[in-house]
Protein backbone atom coordinates (compact mmCIF):
# COMPACT_ATOMS: atom_id res chain seq x y z
CA UNK A 1 0.00 0.00 0.00
CA UNK A 2 2.82 1.84 0.33
CA UNK A 3 3.09 2.80 -3.66
CA UNK A 4 0.45 5.44 -4.02
CA UNK A 5 2.04 7.19 -1.06
CA UNK A 6 5.21 7.44 -3.70
CA UNK A 7 3.52 8.10 -6.45
CA UNK A 8 1.59 11.30 -5.26
CA UNK A 9 4.99 12.39 -3.41
CA UNK A 10 6.69 12.43 -7.09
CA UNK A 11 3.98 13.60 -8.86
CA UNK A 12 4.00 16.32 -6.37
CA UNK A 13 7.72 17.13 -6.34
CA UNK A 14 7.96 17.47 -10.30
CA UNK A 15 4.78 19.17 -10.58
CA UNK A 16 4.25 22.12 -8.14
CA UNK A 17 6.14 25.24 -9.15
CA UNK A 18 7.00 25.59 -5.32
CA UNK A 19 7.78 22.17 -4.68
CA UNK A 20 11.65 22.25 -2.75
CA UNK A 21 14.18 21.08 -4.79
CA UNK A 22 15.08 17.50 -4.03
CA UNK A 23 18.07 17.26 -1.33
CA UNK A 24 21.60 15.77 -2.47
CA UNK A 25 21.52 12.31 -2.01
CA UNK A 26 23.85 12.14 0.47
CA UNK A 27 21.86 14.21 2.66
CA UNK A 28 18.14 12.34 2.99
CA UNK A 29 17.37 9.10 2.87
CA UNK A 30 15.16 8.38 -0.42
CA UNK A 31 11.54 8.22 -0.47
CA UNK A 32 11.38 4.75 -1.85
CA UNK A 33 13.03 3.90 1.62
CA UNK A 34 11.63 6.28 3.94
CA UNK A 35 7.66 6.63 3.65
CA UNK A 36 7.63 9.84 6.07
CA UNK A 37 10.36 11.97 3.83
CA UNK A 38 7.90 10.70 1.13
CA UNK A 39 5.08 12.61 2.93
CA UNK A 40 6.68 15.63 3.73
CA UNK A 41 7.10 16.45 -0.26
CA UNK A 42 3.35 15.83 -0.10
CA UNK A 43 2.40 17.75 3.06
CA UNK A 44 5.02 20.61 1.69
CA UNK A 45 3.15 20.82 -1.41
CA UNK A 46 -0.40 20.51 0.00
CA UNK A 47 0.42 23.11 2.30
CA UNK A 48 2.03 25.86 0.17
CA UNK A 49 -0.14 28.76 -0.60
CA UNK A 50 -1.17 27.82 -4.11
CA UNK A 51 -2.97 24.18 -2.40
CA UNK A 52 -4.42 26.47 0.78
CA UNK A 53 -6.01 28.90 -0.93
CA UNK A 54 -8.41 27.06 -1.97
CA UNK A 55 -8.54 24.45 0.73
CA UNK A 56 -8.24 26.89 3.82
CA UNK A 57 -9.68 26.69 7.55
CA UNK A 58 -12.91 28.27 7.39
CA UNK A 59 -15.34 28.80 4.77
CA UNK A 60 -13.63 32.16 2.76
CA UNK A 61 -10.56 31.22 0.29
CA UNK A 62 -7.47 33.05 0.78
CA UNK A 63 -5.47 34.46 -2.50
CA UNK A 64 -1.50 35.68 -3.20
CA UNK A 65 1.52 33.94 -1.80
CA UNK A 66 0.91 35.31 1.92
CA UNK A 67 -2.75 33.64 1.53
CA UNK A 68 -4.62 37.14 2.53
CA UNK A 69 -8.67 36.85 2.71
CA UNK A 70 -9.64 36.46 -0.86
CA UNK A 71 -10.89 40.44 -2.15
CA UNK A 72 -15.00 40.78 -2.29
CA UNK A 73 -15.67 39.00 0.72
CA UNK A 74 -15.77 35.81 -1.03
CA UNK A 75 -17.87 32.42 1.11
CA UNK A 76 -17.27 29.30 -0.07
CA UNK A 77 -20.87 28.79 -0.27
CA UNK A 78 -22.79 24.77 0.28
CA UNK A 79 -21.36 23.86 -3.08
CA UNK A 80 -17.87 25.14 -3.25
CA UNK A 81 -19.06 27.62 -5.81
CA UNK A 82 -19.76 30.62 -3.96
CA UNK A 83 -22.28 32.14 -2.25
CA UNK A 84 -25.61 34.28 -2.91
CA UNK A 85 -24.50 36.65 -5.72
CA UNK A 86 -21.21 36.29 -5.30
CA UNK A 87 -19.91 33.55 -6.89
CA UNK A 88 -16.45 32.29 -8.10
CA UNK A 89 -17.51 32.39 -11.87
CA UNK A 90 -17.99 36.01 -11.50
CA UNK A 91 -14.28 36.57 -11.57
CA UNK A 92 -13.02 32.59 -12.60
CA UNK A 93 -13.94 32.58 -16.57
CA UNK A 94 -13.64 29.64 -18.39
CA UNK A 95 -10.17 30.06 -19.16
CA UNK A 96 -6.94 32.55 -17.92
CA UNK A 97 -7.87 35.91 -18.86
CA UNK A 98 -4.62 37.58 -20.42
CA UNK A 99 -2.99 40.32 -18.32
CA UNK A 100 -0.75 40.45 -15.16
CA UNK A 101 -2.65 39.72 -11.57
CA UNK A 102 -5.80 38.39 -13.36
CA UNK A 103 -8.06 35.48 -12.03
CA UNK A 104 -7.17 31.82 -13.28
CA UNK A 105 -10.00 30.40 -15.30
CA UNK A 106 -11.52 27.38 -15.35
CA UNK A 107 -14.75 26.09 -16.13
CA UNK A 108 -15.79 24.49 -12.77
CA UNK A 109 -13.45 26.86 -10.70
CA UNK A 110 -14.51 26.38 -7.44
CA UNK A 111 -13.37 25.43 -3.49
CA UNK A 112 -14.30 22.25 -2.24
CA UNK A 113 -17.79 21.84 -1.18
CA UNK A 114 -19.33 22.69 2.43
CA UNK A 115 -19.44 19.49 3.55
CA UNK A 116 -16.89 18.41 2.47
CA UNK A 117 -13.75 21.19 3.07
CA UNK A 118 -10.86 19.24 2.57
CA UNK A 119 -8.88 21.37 4.92
CA UNK A 120 -5.01 21.73 4.48
CA UNK A 121 -4.30 25.00 6.13
CA UNK A 122 -3.17 24.17 9.73
CA UNK A 123 -3.06 20.61 9.94
CA UNK A 124 -0.34 18.51 11.17
CA UNK A 125 1.09 16.44 9.42
CA UNK A 126 -0.67 13.53 10.92
CA UNK A 127 -4.13 15.25 10.80
CA UNK A 128 -3.69 15.51 7.18
CA UNK A 129 -2.56 12.61 6.39
CA UNK A 130 -5.36 10.94 8.31
CA UNK A 131 -7.79 13.23 6.45
CA UNK A 132 -6.05 12.72 2.78
CA UNK A 133 -6.43 8.45 3.67
CA UNK A 134 -10.34 8.98 5.09
CA UNK A 135 -12.98 8.49 2.12
CA UNK A 136 -15.09 10.43 4.72
CA UNK A 137 -13.08 13.05 4.63
CA UNK A 138 -11.85 13.04 1.09
CA UNK A 139 -14.52 13.22 -1.20
CA UNK A 140 -15.03 9.41 -0.84
CA UNK A 141 -11.86 8.91 -2.52
CA UNK A 142 -9.64 5.81 -2.47
CA UNK A 143 -5.85 6.36 -2.56
CA UNK A 144 -5.52 5.34 -6.48
CA UNK A 145 -8.72 8.40 -6.71
CA UNK A 146 -6.35 10.60 -4.94
CA UNK A 147 -3.60 10.13 -7.01
CA UNK A 148 -5.82 10.01 -10.55
CA UNK A 149 -7.74 13.70 -8.92
CA UNK A 150 -4.05 15.26 -8.35
CA UNK A 151 -2.22 13.98 -11.52
CA UNK A 152 -5.39 14.29 -13.88
CA UNK A 153 -8.33 16.69 -12.34
CA UNK A 154 -8.30 19.79 -15.57
CA UNK A 155 -9.18 21.68 -12.18
CA UNK A 156 -5.91 20.54 -10.09
CA UNK A 157 -4.10 21.63 -13.47
CA UNK A 158 -5.24 25.01 -13.82
CA UNK A 159 -4.55 25.99 -10.32
CA UNK A 160 -0.72 24.50 -10.54
CA UNK A 161 -0.41 26.47 -13.71
CA UNK A 162 -1.93 29.53 -12.15
CA UNK A 163 0.73 29.30 -9.61
CA UNK A 164 3.53 28.99 -11.73
CA UNK A 165 2.39 32.11 -14.22
CA UNK A 166 1.67 34.30 -10.88
CA UNK A 167 5.08 33.44 -8.78
CA UNK A 168 8.18 35.36 -9.52
CA UNK A 169 10.87 33.39 -7.47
Amino acid sequence: MRAPIFYIAGFAAISCSHAPAPAPASAAPSAASDPIASFETIRAVLQSPRCVNCHPNGDQPTQGDDSHIHFQNVQRGPDGKGLFAMKCANCHQFKNVPGENMPPGHPEWHLPPANMRMVFEGKTPTELARQLKDPKQNGGKTLEQLIHHVAEDSLVATARQSGIRRRVD
